[in-house]
């Protein structure tokens, strides 16, 4: 048997400004966004060459969603993107004005640092070492 995460749900409080944040600033790819009703979407993202698992954007739909937007995970990091530019992708975080909560360090498991989404959920960004 064989399994996969195709995607998992982030929610959002608008569909249009987390577009916006992610595929401007983050360089992602915008994979579909298919209206399902007046107020509903199916939006999908992911990290630029990503082959595997993407994002779900799902728009809050009452005051309990909205209330998980940025601590979807009780303020841990939440999201672990793996790139091979590590410099390149830190340059372009604060070209962006994207915060940054722990600058870059050398872990035994490769470069990392620490941002906030415009939510302010956590993301670690990892170059793994070699």
């Amino acid at each position: 048997m064989s399994q996969r995460i195709a995607h998992f749900a982030l929610v959002v409080k608008e569909y249009d400004e987390a577009i916006e944040f992610y595929t401007k600033k983050l360089k992602f790819t915008l994979l579909e966004d298919t209206p399902l009703s007046d107020v509903k979407r199916w939006v999908r993202i992911a990290p630029p060459g990503s082959t595997e698992c993407g994002i779900l954007l799902a728009r809050a739909k009452n005051e309990r969603e909205a209330a998980s937007i940025g601590n979807q995970t009780g303020g841990r990091v939440f999201l672990f993107m793996y790139t091979d530019d590590f410099e390149g992708d830190h340059k372009n975080l604060i070209e962006q004005n994207v915060e940054i909560i722990r600058p870059p360090k050398v872990e035994e498991y490769g470069k990392v640092l620490v941002f906030a989404d415009l939510y302010g959920n956590l993301w670690d960004l990892i170059q793994p070492a070699k």
